[in-house]
């Protein structure tokens, strides 16, 4: 876990709190941890600025009634990475990555609206002349990802009464349908609060009562019932190769249906695995790999992935380069904090 010669075990331990309880004090983490209050305030903002975490808000359009998307696009050579930037600098696309040795994009969507996915899915995208083919498959199920994905792989970090003395900073990720059967719909107010915590997902109450003009009392209920609603969480972002982990991939696997819910609950005790979901398509279920290399991607995808009951085939897609990854863009495999213009926007 220390590789970096810039990241320290007490790094990592920082992080695993933050993946517990996200908007835990400094002295509530500092207490839980045994470490100064000044340690633990002084090595989150060095991780934050080196662009190793970032805590955000981030929206989650099914609460809203929205269907998520997963997207892969093969393109002409040399206009790859233009579209990938194009595509990042969407507020509806959360998720943007290089593989197929520079020719393949795939992205993930979060529009809030129909009009907005139509005018992506149906209408830009496959009017882009570089863009050979398009496939787009819907999302059916999250078996692992954001609030409460606490990546497996820092299990351990912690003892278990640290942890319980953490507490939790939001309600636990269960199992659930992608989109909400009955959507809840946001207010003014609470747009500007989303916004705020997209920024920062530390924000204070103080401050986020004061970019949606309201009490800190009243802004801390409405954060309750929307994190509650899970109309968002505060997601850990972490730059996986500051901790090691250099090989990434896309897992494509066609399993038999009545495996489907099994294989997906296997890989979501996977420590490699970091996102997994059903989806539409001849591809059933789509996860996501962190590996430290290629040899232990290896290793992984041929003996307990190829082990899975039902799996009928799959295609391993390492990825070449990230770029955008819950909504925050990637340079030189590290975070990049949003410019004022794109927090303005959302």
């Amino acid at each position: 876990m220390t590789e970096s010669a810039s990241i320290e075990l007490d790094d990592v331990r920082i992080i695993r709190a933050l993946q517990i309880a996200p908007r835990a004090s400094f002295a509530a983490i500092a207490t839980a941890l045994g470490l100064p209050e000044s340690a633990v305030n002084r090595r989150y903002r060095r991780l934050r600025a080196d662009g190793v975490i970032r805590v955000a808000g981030v929206v989650n359009p099914g609460a809203l009634g929205q269907s998520r998307w997963l997207v892969r696009l093969r393109c002409r050579p040399g206009s790859v990475a233009a579209i990938a930037d194009a595509l990042a600098e969407r507020d509806d696309v959360n998720w943007v990555a290089l593989s197929a040795a520079g020719c393949e994009i795939t992205c993930a969507t979060q529009s809030r609206t129909r009009e907005q996915r139509e005018d992506l899915l149906g209408q830009r995208l496959p009017r882009t002349a570089a863009v050979i083919d398009i496939n787009a498959f819907a999302m059916l199920r999250q078996f692992l990802g954001g609030r409460a994905h606490y990546w497996s792989a820092l299990q351990g970090t912690l003892s278990p009464n640290e942890e319980e003395a953490l507490g939790s900073g939001g309600p636990p990720f269960t199992e659930s349908p992608v989109v909400a059967r009955e959507p809840l719909r946001l207010t003014p107010e609470d747009e500007t609060v989303l916004g705020a915590l997209a920024a920062d997902g530390r924000a204070s109450l103080v401050d986020l009562a004061r970019a949606a003009d309201l009490t800190p009392g009243r802004v801390s209920r409405r954060l309750d019932a929307l994190l509650q609603h899970r109309v968002v969480h505060i997601d850990v972002e972490i730059a996986a190769a500051a901790l090691g982990y250099h090989a990434r991939a896309n897992l494509w696997l066609r399993v038999h249906p009545s495996a489907v819910k099994s294989a997906c609950r296997t890989l979501a005790e996977e420590p490699e695995i970091a996102f997994v979901a059903a989806i539409s398509g001849p591809w059933n279920i789509h996860a996501v790999a962190h590996c430290r290399d290629l040899d232990e991607l290896f290793e992984f995808t041929a003996d307990r992935m190829g082990s899975l009951t039902g799996l009928q085939s799959m295609e391993v897609s390492p990825v070449l380069r990230h770029i955008k990854q819950a909504g925050t863009r990637l340079s030189d495999d590290r975070l990049v904090e949003p410019s004022s213009s794109a927090r303005a926007r959302r």
